[in-house]
């Protein structure tokens, strides 16, 4: 099992959003980043695990525990002309992008940015890297479980 930490925009899909969609699952679409798509293509399989962080808001940070439901697949939004995600160069016959379906864990308290920066345990977290932009990252085990036994106080087994 690999973990992730993925990033999505509360105004396009909140913690709270994923939980009213019926069965708390939604395609983790419009990634627009070679290496967050090679991500999801290569590496994701169903039953990893991801943070769910908000990002792009007043108060960035880890909301809640999802797992990854589904293999990778075309993103359709890269079809559909009136989409913000439309890319004219993909094809159907030869899709540049894709996606994978996120299944709600759980929600949990909100941990900042600031408190996961603050953790010496976390220095080398890739989301915390200076200029980092991937909406995708891996999270290495041990940072996994720092963040849910420290953090949000969890048993790892448990999940």
């Amino acid at each position: 099992m690999r973990y992730w930490l993925m990033k999505s925009e509360p105004a396009d899909c909140s913690i709270d959003d994923l939980a009213a969609l019926p069965g708390q699952t939604v395609a983790w679409y419009g990634v627009r980043n070679y290496q967050a798509r090679n991500f999801m293509m290569q590496q994701m399989t169903p039953g990893d695990r991801a943070f769910f962080y908000h990002s792009g808001c007043p108060q960035p940070g880890i909301a809640g525990i999802a797992t990854i439901a589904s293999p990778a697949y075309p993103d359709a939004s890269q079809f559909d002309a009136s989409s913000r995600f439309f890319d004219p160069k993909s094809l159907p016959d030869a899709p540049r992008w894709f996606n994978v379906d996120v299944k709600l864990v759980r929600k949990t308290a909100l941990i900042e940015l600031a408190a996961l920066r603050a953790e010496p345990a976390l220095a080398n977290m890739r989301v915390l890297a200076r200029g980092n932009r991937l909406s995708i990252t891996p999270v290495d085990p041990d940072e996994w479980r720092f963040i849910l036994t420290r953090l949000m106080g969890l048993d790892p087994d448990e999940l």
